[in-house]
């Protein structure tokens, strides 16, 4: 039965009750993170010199950090994080599925996926290093293949927290939501004001919880009416601009063009200002987007998307990167049109279409993983263990992203990478399984 059959049938017996919107924004949002990553990043070879050169957009183009206002939605998915947390969770209270048994279906649905990319980039590695390429090569290309993964690792930190963040949010909330604001703010002014650089790395927390818990006052409904959300988000994106304009923060909402200051690395409250401008707009609309997913066209393609969500994101820049290897060794075929040129920005839409026709085999292939079931006959985990595996996985991803590879075998830096996510993994009963 084809994957479209499939979601078809699940689309037409959807219940009443379910935000489809949820779902939509969630598969929006990662499509606009991978068309981004493949818009900014690329190569030029350079047919008289014989030399292929790395390019990313946002340093060889000032101007296009502009577009990062358009692809950085990372704070779109963690609301959608939140408000998805927050059913499971209300699902788990209803059915008295306690702590380990609601952590044990996240977990497997958000790291499953994880391990075959680790262990082919694993495998990859090591080839690399027999064949002789440097450390310094071998490190560059994992750490780019694998990037994408560093919001794996916070956002399982932030599923474990989930009981007690919405319990949190239960309690006190907005004064619980606004908590987080003033942490992040905190944070950014010993990281600014006083040049204490380690205060700023809290918030990938801070920032992405205060997302996350948005996603619990969408569930509660309490965001107010569209022209409210309209009259709200217009107010973050000035807010927005007066911080970028008038202190210290950079145009760029995502990547880190040049040796300056980074919005992402770690995550500023200028994260959080345009993650309301873009959700308040994106929920005033949430009506007649609701409308249009009743139909079953709409909402059938949604169900695709998410079925394979993961495995897309997590395997475009291989994708990216593969191809930019064949393009190498084919004599730099599509890669020697010099970069910003009226040709180069011609050729965008093409280059876009064969990495998403080089991606649909792969997704229709890979991901099963993110959709096969836990094991029934499956033993029944801790919640200490499924907490300690997740930490080690998280740990794992994190070193992962931002170092790389080296394909060496007798390095901890790479073999023990590798360890603490498949090690991790293991603790938490994760395997990979296509069947």
């Amino acid at each position: 039965m084809g994957i479209w059959t499939q979601a078809s049938g699940i689309a037409a017996t959807t219940p009443a009750d379910r935000n489809r919107y949820v779902d939509f924004l969630r598969a929006v949002s990662i499509l606009f993170v991978i068309s981004g990553h493949w818009l900014i990043t690329g190569a030029f070879f350079d047919v008289k010199t014989n030399t292929f050169t790395p390019v990313l957009a946002l340093e060889v183009l000032p101007w296009t950090v502009w577009l990062t206002w358009l692809f950085q939605v990372m704070p779109v998915f963690f609301v959608v994080g939140g408000y998805a947390n927050a059913v499971s969770l209300e699902g788990a209270r209803d059915k008295g599925a306690g702590y380990a048994e609601w952590l044990t279906g996240r977990l497997h649905r958000l790291l499953t996926p994880l391990l075959l990319l680790v262990l082919v980039w694993a495998g990859i590695s090591f080839a690399m290093y027999m064949l002789g390429a440097s450390p310094e090569l071998i490190s560059y290309i994992s750490r780019t293949a694998l990037v994408p993964t560093w919001f794996l690792a916070i956002y399982t930190m932030i599923v474990l927290l989930a009981p007690v963040t919405y319990a949190l949010w239960r309690r006190w909330g907005f004064a619980s939501l606004l908590a987080y604001v003033l942490l992040t703010v905190l944070a950014d002014i010993a990281f600014f004001q006083f040049q204490w650089k380690a205060p700023g790395w809290s918030n990938y927390l801070w920032v992405w919880l205060a997302m996350h818990h948005l996603g619990f006052a969408w569930r509660d409904g309490r965001l107010g009416n569209p022209l409210f959300l309209v009259v709200f988000s217009l107010g973050s994106l000035l807010l927005l601009m007066a911080l970028i304009f008038q202190g210290p923060y950079p145009i760029a909402m995502a990547g880190s063009p040049g040796d300056g200051v980074s919005n992402t690395l770690p995550p500023k409250v200028t994260l959080i200002a345009l993650g309301l401008f873009q959700f308040g707009i994106l929920l005033a609309i949430e009506k007649p987007m609701q409308r249009w997913l009743s139909g079953l066209r709409a909402w059938t393609c949604t169900v695709v998307i998410n079925s394979m969500i993961m495995t897309i994101y997590l395997w475009h820049m291989t994708l990216l990167l593969l191809l930019l290897g064949v393009s190498r060794l084919s004599g730099g075929i599509g890669l020697t049109m010099q970069p910003g040129t009226a040709e180069w920005w011609w050729t965008r839409p093409v280059w876009m279409a064969v990495l998403s026709i080089l991606l649909i085999p792969v997704a229709l292939a890979l991901s099963p993983l993110e959709r096969t079931a836990r094991a029934k006959d499956a033993p029944a985990l801790s919640a200490w263990r499924l907490v300690v595996g997740a930490m080690m996985a998280g740990l794992g991803i994190t070193l992962t992203a931002l170092l790389g590879l080296t394909g060496d075998p007798f390095s901890v830096a790479n073999t023990g990478i590798v360890a603490l996510v498949l090690g991790g993994a293991w603790v938490c009963g994760l395997s990979v399984r296509l069947s």
